[in-house]
């Protein structure tokens, strides 16, 4: 065996030990969101209440890569940075969610279906992240465009009086301020009610308009605040 192939052999020998020996750890959550905003900031705000409470391990990694009124790029694309994330952990992770919505892309069901089939979990949404934010308030299972889930959702941020009296997206503390009066709760509820007609085997995600499964990510994460 020539050096070069000796080298080549060590190199990939390391890897794959490296690969092997990763610690697997317990109640550990990685998310990986298409926005780089809205979502993110939720999720870290359930992610400060568990650390807060018992410990654990849930990294919320947001793509900055991938912007979220999907410019240039596609779901599909966050599949691929999810890989590699995982591939480059120093962990395994016990749960893998990836989080986008549908938007204008055409790959939506083909990106769910790939996530899924490499073992990660899709919290996916039709048409954006802010149905499933608006599920906090109220129920609705009207076939509205993104834009005007925004502005219901001004109106709400008005009439509560929450942050500066309109919806943004970087609200820091966006967890809190949409689980006021038991808001999370509502949405769990409100989003198994609209979801309740979807047919999980045959159905389509992106004819399923509005839709959400967001809800089945926050459970997991809530039984943990919930302790």
């Amino acid at each position: 065996m020539g050096s070069d192939d000796l080298f080549k052999k060590r190199r990939e020998d390391r890897r794959r030990r490296q690969y092997e020996y990763k610690k697997p750890r317990a109640n550990s959550f990685l998310i990986v969101t298409e926005g780089k905003r809205t979502e993110p900031l939720y999720f870290k705000g359930m992610e400060k209440i568990i650390k807060g409470r018992i410990g654990g391990i849930v990294d919320v990694v947001e793509n900055p890569v991938i912007d979220i009124y999907g410019e240039g790029c596609s779901t599909g694309k966050l599949i691929e940075v999810t890989e590699r994330i995982v591939k480059n952990a120093k962990i395994n992770y016990q749960n893998i969610w990836v989080v986008f919505d549908k938007d204008d892309f055409e790959d939506f069901d083909q990106a769910i279906k790939q996530g899924k089939e490499k073992g990660y979990k899709v919290a996916w949404s039709n048409q954006s992240f802010e149905y499933w934010i608006y599920l906090h308030f109220y129920f609705s299972d009207a076939a509205l465009h993104r834009d005007d889930w925004n502005e219901k959702l001004n109106e709400i941020f008005k009439q509560y009086n929450l942050g500066e009296g309109k919806y943004q997206k970087n609200y820091q503390d966006i967890f809190r301020m949409v689980n006021n009066y038991d808001g999370v709760n509502t949405a769990i509820k409100n989003a198994k009610r609209r979801m309740a007609g979807f047919d999980v085997e045959n159905g389509k995600p992106s004819e399923y308009d509005p839709g959400t499964v967001v809800y089945k990510l926050v459970e997991e994460l809530k039984q943990y605040i919930d302790e």
